[in-house]
This record gives structure tokens, sequence and C-alpha cells, in this order.
């Protein structure tokens, strides 16, 4: 994963770098037809983002009204009293970790010096989004440039990143203002979370261009907006409370299943469970979930042959509502889909694709690093609309291991479910960027880093399968990259398989598999109650680089079983550990980590919500 990424190395080297060049490749960016058609979705977005910035104007009076004073209430201040902050302003910066900048942006807003700390919380988040929209707005005025591909790339990426942060915080700033009944600290702390990701993905896909006039210009529309979010995510964390930091709370006795019962639920003979299932899955789509797909009731039905109601999924999503609270279904039938930029925007929300199984329906592609794209770019298929569902569906990147970064599925969508499917490629298979996502009963295939990304996600009952990798290179499963210590952010892979494929299996005395290794200093992934077969290596995990965030890491093991499992040649890194307490197993159950008490369902199929039965 990432930009320019470390790649798993050869013994006794160092971790190489690898740069992807391309020239040949055409310069479609910049052809008079993109452009003619890019000037015309600029206009619009132009008009748009200034209508925005009237409403955050306003907003600008609205807080002045919350914390019921104004700079007219004392016109003799002096300017170097108005600068010297206040001791509320004092302690919540205190609590963030670019402090300075804290005291420098509240001051700089109206109402900051009568404000209270809880006043603080609305008004660093309105501060927050008023940047991340000026941002926006001054950074889509550069489409019109000329750009090589790889820049045009990023370019396009930071632009759909920023219009997800101003909608993150929109709904964060929505949820904390007075006199609102507001939503969850989950929710707060996801959206908070999600809009920091996003700004750090888009800085990463300029980090690796050098130099050029658009790279320039958008460092400076990009100045301080990661560490502004980090501000408001610790000033709202410390007035929320409940901070998650892995570590339990207090005691709670339960009781634990015995190997052989762990070991029936695990590897599927649960038919007569009972099981929860989260509240944003409603009657209807827990119904959808356990029927065959013959059952079902299509909206949309793609394919190929011309039987559908479409040819192409493109097409489908495109005549997708939008903003729908309704779910909407798109039955893809059987056979192999090779299109560009299939992506469910984030107005596409509460849409479900359903295929006639894995490797029945498969949605593919080729595209890599390789070909001067960023890797967030890669994607055979992206989704970020809330609710985003799939379901018996193989998704596959075929570019190889020699091609390095290329995604088969990226996921950005809050709410998300993969149900029932495959997802296959080689280096960073499947990219769990953002917010929160569940997978159940899915095969993962790939070698480096083929998990990776900063969603709160957790994976149930799945197979991960480690493939043969290039000569010298190493398979890490996971590649998770959580960059503040607030963000309420991992990876739970709870209850699966970790396995080798038969071409691997043959040949694994040549090649070493290991858990993870930390992408960002804050990284988190936890493996419990899974089984893990003898390919991966007895020291479990693998470091980035030296010695970084070996610290600030937090690597967990809980009641693992299997050949691979043994934790007693295990690293001693001051953040790994072996989790003995089940209160603290219990903060990575689709419960507590994904959702939290507030969503708790009496019913459902399909899933634990706890740690066992």
């Amino acid at each position: 994963m990432g930009y320019g990424r470390l790649q798993p190395s050869d013994p006794g080297g160092s971790p190489s770098l690898y740069v992807a060049e391309n020239p040949s490749l055409p310069q479609t960016a910049t052809s008079s037809s993109c452009s003619n058609g890019r000037s015309r979705k600029n206009k619009l977005i132009l008009m748009f983002l200034l209508a925005v910035a009237l409403i955050l104007a306003s907003a600008v009076s609205a807080v002045v009204l919350i914390v019921g004073k104004s700079k007219a209430s004392n016109p003799a201040a002096s300017s170097a009293l108005r600068r010297k902050p206040t001791q509320a302003i004092s302690n919540a910066c205190a609590k963030t970790r670019f402090p300075s900048l804290c005291v420098d942006s509240l001051l700089d807003f109206p109402g900051s010096n009568a404000a209270s700390e809880q006043d603080l919380v609305h008004i660093s988040f309105n501060m927050t989004l008023q940047r991340l929209s000026k941002a926006l707005y001054l950074s889509s005025s550069l489409s019109y440039r000329q750009m090589d591909p790889h820049s045009r790339s990023a370019y396009d990426d930071c632009l759909e990143l920023l219009d997800d942060s101003v909608d993150a915080l929109s709904r964060a700033l929505t949820s904390v203002a007075p006199g609102v009944e507001s939503s969850s600290t989950q929710d707060v702390r996801t959206w908070l979370s999600a809009a920091l990701t996003n700004q750090d993905t888009c800085g990463e896909g300029f980090a690796q261009i050098k130099g050029g006039d658009v790279k320039n210009e958008m460092d400076q529309r990009l100045k301080d907006l990661s560490e502004l979010v980090s501000n408001c995510l610790a000033i709202y964390s410390a007035v929320a409370g409940d901070d998650f930091s892995g570590v339990p709370i207090q005691n709670k006795r339960r009781r634990l299943l015995g190997n052989s019962e762990m070991e029936r639920d695990i590897m599927g003979d649960n038919a007569d469970v009972s099981r929860d299932f989260p509240k944003w899955l409603g009657r209807r789509e827990r119904r959808l979930l356990s029927v065959p797909v013959w059952q079902m009731q299509a909206d949309i039905i793609v394919s190929k042959d011309g039987n559908g109601t479409y040819k192409t999924i493109a097409e489908a999503i495109k005549k997708a509502p939008e903003y729908s609270s309704r779910r909407t279904i798109i039955y893809v039938r059987a056979g192999r889909y090779e299109e560009k930029n299939l992506k469910v925007g984030r107005k596409k929300t509460n849409l479900m694709f359903v295929g006639d199984g894995k490797g029945k329906t498969v949605i593919t592609g080729g595209k890599s690093v390789a070909q001067n794209l960023t890797t967030f770019h890669t994607a055979s298929f992206a989704a970020t609309g809330a609710g985003f569902i799939a379901r018996d569906i193989t998704f596959e990147n075929y570019a190889g291991p020699a091609k390095h970064q290329a995604v088969a599925l990226r996921i950005g969508a809050d709410h998300a479910v993969v149900y029932l499917c495959n997802i296959i490629g080689y280096q960073d298979t499947f990219y769990v960027h953002s917010n929160r996502q569940f997978i159940r009963e899915t095969d993962i295939y790939g070698t480096v880093d083929f998990i990776f990304g900063n969603a709160a996600v957790v994976f149930q009952n799945c197979s991960i399968y480690a493939r043969k990798p290039m000569a010298f290179q190493k398979n890490t499963i996971t590649a998770q990259n959580r960059k503040d210590p607030n963000q309420n952010t991992g990876i739970s892979i709870h209850a699966c398989r970790i396995l080798a494929t038969p071409e691997l299996e043959g040949s694994k005395g040549n090649f070493s598999t290991y858990l993870g290794r930390p992408w960002k200093l804050y990284s988190r992934a936890v493996y419990m109650l899974s089984f893990i077969g003898d390919h991966v290596h007895p020291h479990g995990w693998l470091e980035w680089n030296t010695t970084f965030a070996l610290d600030t890491l937090y690597y967990g093991e809980y009641m693992n079983y299997g050949p691979g499992g043994a934790i007693g040649k295990r690293v001693t890194w001051p953040g790994y550990r072996v989790i003995t307490s089940q209160v603290e197993a219990a903060r990575f159950t689709v419960r507590q980590f994904i959702y939290g008490p507030s969503w708790l369902p009496s019913t459902g199929v399909a899933f634990l919500a706890d740690l066992s039965l």
C-alpha cells in the first residue's frame, strides 16, 4: 500500500523503494475532449462551492450567538490582549498534538475568546470545515491546468477526498451543535477519523511527485489541514470521554468456549446460532443477506448479453438514485466485467450489489502504480457511498506481483458490508480505506500488505490466503495506517482462517509470511480466535523500517490456534501484546469496535456480536 512504499526485501537487505515510471503512456488527461467535459463539470463545482462558502459564512455568526458574546462587546480591547489565549483555549489546545496551530487558529475565529471548552468543540469543527471548504474551492480552479498522468491522478484523488472530508466535517458539526440531538460519540469520531485519513491519502498522492506547479500549489492549499482535523479530533475526544486505547477500563467476567466449540463456530457449523446484526442494516437488508439470490427482487439488472436493464455496471451506478434512504439492489449477472472507473461515489447511498456467486460474477481490472497512478486510483472497484453492500461477487486485480500496488477493491463507505465475496490480487489487494466496515465469509488473496488502510473494520469467518510472492519478497497480511492516537480505527480479524494457497504451500520454506507491519505510527491490528497456518513466521510480525512505530503501535493476539498460532517466539516490541483479558479483546468485536452499544440490534444473521457464543 501507499505511494512509493517500502517493500518487504530479500534476507539481509534493507527494504527497497519502488518508484513507478512509464513515460510512454499517452497523456490522455490533457486532451481537449476531456478538458471540455472537465470545464463544464468544474463550473458546476465552483457554483456549488460558492454556495457552500455563503452557508459557512452564516455559520460564523451562529458561533458568535452560541457563545453569547461578540467582539463588539469590548471595542477597547487591544490587539495584544485579543491574541492571548483564554484558559479554555489553553486547556483545550494542550490536549492536541499541534497546540501552537490550535491556539492560533482558534484565536482567529470569531467568538473563541468567550467560549468554554465545550463551546470550543463546535468552534474548532466550524473553523476546520471552513478551511477544508476553502481548500476545495481553490483546488478546483487548478483542474484546467495541464498535468502529467501521475499528477492528474493525485489531483483527482485530492478533489474527491477533500469533498468527502467537507461532508464528514459537516455531519460532525451538525452533531455537536447546541440544541441539536447529537449522534453517538462513535459516529463523530468515525467521521473525524475518516476526514483525517482523507487528508493523509491526499497528501501521499503528491508526495511521490517530483516538483511541478500543480504539486507546489496543492501543497499550499493543503497546508495544515491534517493538523487541524487532528486537533478537532483531540478536542472532541477530551470532552466526549471514553477514549478507546485498546486497554480495558473495567473487569467483566464472561464464559469462554472450549477449543472444540470455538473451532465448530469458526469453521462454519453455526446454522442454529442466534446472532445480532447492526442497526444500520434494517429488517429488509438482514433478510436480503440471508435469502438466495434468485429470491431477491432487483431494482436494476446488469447483464452483458443485453437481457437486463443495462449492459454495464457503470450505467447501473449512474442511474441509481442519489442520497437514497431506501436500499437499491443492483443484480449483476454472471460474467466478467472490466470497466473503467467503477466507483460508487459518496452521493450513491444504500446500494447493494449482488452477483451470481464467487467466481461467477467477476469485477476485474489491471490498473497499477506502474501506469503512473496513485494506489488510490488503481482500484478495480471503489465505493464511498454510505450503506454499500456487496454479496456473491469476485473483485479482482490481475496486474500481477511485478506491477506492485494494484487494488482489487477499495472501500471508504461508512456502514459497509462485504459478504460471501472473493477479493483477489497480489500487493495491496483490499484497501479498507476509512469509516466502518464489516467483512463476512469472504476470501481475500494477496502477497504484500494485501489488507491495508485505516477503516474501523472487522473480518469475521473469512479465509485469508497468502500467495506465492516474487523472489526475495516477504508476505505481509496487514498494513494498518492509523496516523493519530485519537482515531477509532484498526483491523480486527476475528474467527478467521489464515491460510496459504497451494502454490505457496509447496514453497513456503522459501518465503516468510507475517501477520502485519506498521504503515503509520499508531498502527493497530488484532487477531482473535483464529486459525493460523504454519506458513506464518514464528515472529508473527514484521518491522516496517527498523524501529519505526514499535512502541506506539498496538498489535494483539487473543486465543488463536493452529501451528502458526504459537506465541512463544513472537516479537517483543513494546506495542505488541498477547491479550489475556476478555474485556480487552471484546473492545475489538463487532459490538464494540464498529458500531458501539447504542447500535445494538436484537436479531440478525451471519454474525457474532461478541467474542463467542
